[in-house]
């Protein structure tokens, strides 16, 4: 039996400490620094013994030759879109939520979808409520394996049996290794079961997904080197009174985190939505005041979304501003461009804004459609169905230019609109479009066409 001592380690960052402080002096928390005891014993391999003895040698940049990665078919277009094209062997990927958002419903349902051998680890469910679970969903995969264990020694034990193309974990934070001395959902129990994992899927080419929990701030619960460790990070949000979720890369080695995936929980599992733009714009049957319609991009995609707005006088002495889905930060820069450069008088009154359909938009191309929206309910005059926004607002009222404008034009022109409203410095290609464009080049441009 190796030598064990007691270490600290901060249970906000994972920094270690040879003695308790009640502040980390790494990420600046108050009292989140636990004794843990652990094992000091040299590494084990995965397999408890050591099978590498690969030594890389250093190459010249010229002499290192470019292969695509090999990417496993989820058979889920959502996921493969957010991932890259698919998971990439030898990769390990977290996803995180809220308790009950339906990670592992995504996840058992795209084991029971791919044509791979499957192993399905389970440490918080037993095989029958995993079975009751799979038969609502979706998919039938006979190579689909379910396992409930969270010791890793047994783990890699089936895995050296069975030998999967895939590996689940659900989830990372109820594993426990014997060569940590500490509960499972600890620091160093996190780390070290982690780090077995990775060790597995590099050697073995595999890869691997491990669900993670989250904390109440919304970040992956444990150390914050468990994110740095993996090679994509996934989050999976969503307002549970909302049948909509999404699915964002945070971190991505293989490709883009500007991607994004939507799904709508039904009773049969997560159904796939690929034309989003038809389901954020909610259908009426005259036109209401406080509304417009925004042409945004996520990623590669565009995106056709409705934003609402209400401004009322201000019941209490301080106005009240709230957004939901919208930087409330930038609300306020806007209100204040509109005060100073428009001449609204928007300080005495409360403004309420709201993306529809639980959308988190950070795209500035919106800027157009918040003011337009925002306007249209202070004005009492609502703004036509046909018309849709696309332009990012300055400092000074000026109507700024966004990136691939050709894009929204086709997204907007696809969903029957008939206008669409952007900056005059928006470079446009000689294509003939059959939507009229609008250029501006100042907030008051657009007050007089809406409003005048």
């Amino acid at each position: 039996m190796a030598k064990t001592k007691t270490t600290f380690y901060c249970q906000n960052c994972g920094a270690q400490f040879p003695k308790w402080v009640g502040k980390c002096n790494v990420c600046g928390e108050w009292n989140t620094v636990v004794e843990e005891v652990i094992e000091k014993e040299e590494k084990r391999n995965w397999k408890q013994k050591n099978t590498s003895k690969r030594t890389n040698i250093p190459l010249k940049i010229r002499d290192i030759s470019v292969t695509q990665e090999d990417r496993i078919n989820t058979n889920n277009h959502e996921l493969n879109r957010v991932l890259g094209g698919g998971l990439v062997n030898g990769s390990v990927v977290l996803l995180g939520g809220e308790p009950g958002i339906g990670k592992s419903t995504l996840i058992l349902q795209i084991a029971l979808l791919m044509q791979y051998k499957v192993l399905y680890v389970s440490g918080e469910e037993s095989q029958s409520q995993i079975k009751l679970r799979a038969e609502r969903l979706t998919g039938n995969n006979d190579h689909c394996l379910i396992l409930t264990e969270t010791k890793t020694q047994n783990i890699f034990k089936n895995i050296e049996e069975i030998v999967p193309d895939v590996v689940v974990i659900d989830s990372v934070q109820t594993l426990h290794t014997d060569y940590i001395e500490a509960s499972p959902g600890s620091i160093s129990q996190i780390r070290e079961t982690t780090a077995e994992l990775i060790k597995f899927a590099k050697e073995t080419n595999t890869p691997v997904i491990l669900i993670g929990h989250i904390t109440k701030e919304g970040a992956i619960a444990g150390p914050k080197i468990l994110e740095h460790m993996v090679d994509v990070v996934l989050q999976f949000e969503g307002d549970r009174n909302h049948t909509y979720r999404i699915l964002r890369a945070q971190k991505n080695r293989f490709g883009s985190t500007a991607e994004l995936g939507i799904y709508e929980m039904l009773n049969t599992g997560l159904r796939e939505v690929s034309n989003p733009s038809e389901i954020l714009i909610s259908e009426k049957d005259s036109d209401l005041t406080g509304t417009a319609i925004a042409a945004t991009l996520e990623g590669m995609r565009p995106l056709m979304i409705e934003v609402q707005a209400l401004v009322s006088s201000a019941v209490y002495g301080t106005p009240q501003r709230s957004a939901t889905g919208y930087n409330i930060k930038r609300l306020n820069m806007l209100l204040a461009v509109l005060e100073k450069r428009a001449g609204f008088r928007l300080g005495a009154k409360d403004v309420f804004l709201n993306i529809a359909g639980g959308l988190k938009v950070e795209d500035p191309a919106i800027d157009l459609a918040v003011v337009c929206a925002i306007l249209s309910s202070n004005e009492e005059i609502a703004i036509a169905q046909n018309i849709s926004f696309a332009a990012e607002i300055g400092l000074a009222g000026e109507i700024r230019a966004v990136n691939r404008i050709e894009q929204r034009i086709i997204e907007a022109e696809k969903l029957g609109f008939d206008k669409i409203i952007l900056s005059k410095f928006n470079k446009i290609s000689q294509k003939s479009f059959n939507i009229k464009i609008i250029k501006v080049s100042k907030i008051e441009e657009v007050v007089g066409i809406l409003f005048s």
